[in-house]
């Protein structure tokens, strides 16, 4: 990417959402060059099949599917599946994002009911701040749910869960998670010209 023509550098800025933006956090805590990272609705912990880069080892954190609910629309509410979070930012299936060079943007939709990730952002800024790292920007949205996309994108309420194989809700009411995505944008983009070096446009539409 750092060789790519378009990218300015010296570094470059990651943005995922869910696993994506575990994803996201662990290359920013072991690779270098990585100057900012955007974390929507991700967890900050190992997933089902941990974490390994090099010589190091993160533990999955665990679920148990018997801590599933099914409410009265049919739907799969698994936001409480995943094990407690014993130690806290201490835990060791937690992802060493003090590591990281670059400061962290945690997005997160406080309907989401695929993991607490209100909570999980909480407990990466104490992780930060214990390691003595500056206090994390967390922008937190009411009724907005797991999958907080690009503006004007249509809202995903619930749909298909490949590993579960079965429908599951990921929450959001329709009104505040739109604004939510045409807000959340709009910070993303501040962020990412704050760190990166980069001057913000505002985008004419074609449409």
């Amino acid at each position: 990417m750092l060789q790519h023509p378009q990218v300015k550098g010296p570094g470059i800025g990651l943005l995922g959402i869910s696993l994506g933006a575990d994803i996201c956090l662990a290359m920013a805590s072991f690779l270098k060059n990585v100057s900012a990272t955007v974390s929507i609705n991700g967890s900050v912990f190992s997933e089902n099949r941990g974490i390994h880069y090099k010589q190091t080892s993160i533990p999955p954190l665990g679920y148990d599917l018997r801590r599933t609910k099914v409410p009265f629309s049919g739907l799969l509410d698994i936001v409480d599946v995943r094990n407690d979070i014993v130690r806290g930012y201490e835990n060791p299936s937690m992802i060493p994002i003090e590591k990281a060079q670059g400061p962290i943007l945690f997005i997160v939709g406080q309907d989401d009911h695929t993991w607490r990730s209100e909570l999980y952002a909480q407990v990466a800024s104490e992780r930060l701040q214990a390691h003595g790292k500056e206090k994390p920007q967390i922008i937190c949205y009411p009724g907005t749910g797991h999958y907080i996309e690009p503006p004007y994108f249509p809202m995903c309420p619930a749909s298909f869960h490949i590993l579960l194989n079965k429908p599951v809700i990921w929450g959001g009411e329709p009104r505040p998670h739109s604004k939510a995505q045409v807000d959340a944008w709009k910070q993303i983009l501040s962020f990412f010209c704050k760190h990166l070096g980069g001057t913000q446009k505002r985008a004419i539409s074609k449409l």
